[in-house]
């Protein structure tokens, strides 16, 4: 299994991503444990394949189990009031990687309440890509921006909705808990295990979704668990204000937040910031559903 920083080390670096792929290195130690190949014996999708597991998961499961889990992911949508914030470092932080720290402001939107599960990825989709199976509320995993995006077209053509990934100042300020935020360090509480399954404590696998405690919006995992694909591509922060920001039109690398089951909590803050290409797809990334309305 190939980690951020050593996979972007393989593939062309534009100059705003060096800094965070310099700094990432040092996270390469704390997945180490982790192989491309599972002793367990279960096919796993990596980056740059397609290969997905030979069971179609969704076999037994019947329409209206499909209807149910699908209407409560729409029932699960949490409305986010707009409002204007500070991204990026915090007064601990001071690392390039996550500054200049700048004013964006936001319209509403909505955010699951949750990752997407396995049970949802499977009653869309109709087979199960991830690694750790064994409980449909596991987060899915295994999944690329690409996989993702060929997701959320099915999801929508299912529902009539407009499902989409939440961009990076999206998912930020709903894992800082939006207008209701009490500047926590964490998505939630300023200790990590009340929030986050993590290396210590994760076993060094996915749990379902919505154990831990939610943060000040009543969202689970944002710290932890899997990371979650944002919409944009990567970019260095500017330090002018900005409205509603997209991220730059083209790019190598896109977003993800919220750090994984095997991160130490120094990478777990609301903050944090990491990336891969389309096609990266491997047992610590996953995805958070948004919407514009519902």
């Amino acid at each position: 299994m190939i980690v951020f920083a050593a996979l972007i080390m393989l593939l062309p670096v534009s100059g705003e991503a060096q800094s965070i792929t310099r700094n990432k290195k040092q996270q390469t130690t704390t997945k180490s444990k982790h192989t491309s190949s599972s002793s367990s014996g279960k096919s796993k999708k990596t980056n740059n394949t397609t290969t997905q597991k030979s069971s179609n998961c969704s076999n037994g499961m019947t329409q209206a189990q499909k209807n149910r889990i699908i209407q409560k992911a729409i029932n699960d949508m949490v409305y986010v009031e707009g409002g204007t914030f500070m991204m990026g470092a915090t007064e601990d932080q001071h690392d390039e990687d996550y500054s200049p720290r700048h004013q964006v402001t936001l319209r509403s939107y909505y955010i699951s309440k949750f990752e997407v599960t396995q049970g949802l990825w499977q009653a869309v989709m109709g087979q199960n890509p991830s690694h750790y199976t064994g409980n449909s509320r596991r987060p899915v995993e295994c999944v690329s921006w690409s996989d993702c995006q060929e997701f959320i077209t099915k999801l929508n053509q299912v529902t009539g909705k407009q499902f989409r990934l939440p961009t990076e100042a999206e998912w930020e300020f709903a894992a800082l808990g939006g207008k209701h935020s009490k500047g926590y360090k964490y998505s939630g509480s300023y200790i990590i295990s009340d929030v986050a399954w993590y290396s210590d404590n994760s076993g060094g696998t996915t749990h379902p979704v919505g154990q831990k405690s939610p943060n000040e919006l009543g969202l689970y995992d944002m710290s932890g668990n899997v990371r979650e694909w944002c919409q944009d591509w990567l970019t260095r922060y500017s330090s002018t204000s900005q409205t509603n920001p997209t991220g730059p039109s083209t790019g190598s690398y896109r977003v993800m937040r919220g750090g994984a089951y095997y991160s130490v909590d120094i990478d777990l803050r609301f903050t944090e910031r990491s990336a891969g290409p389309l096609t990266q797809a491997e047992d610590h990334i996953g995805l958070r559903l948004a919407a514009s309305s519902i």
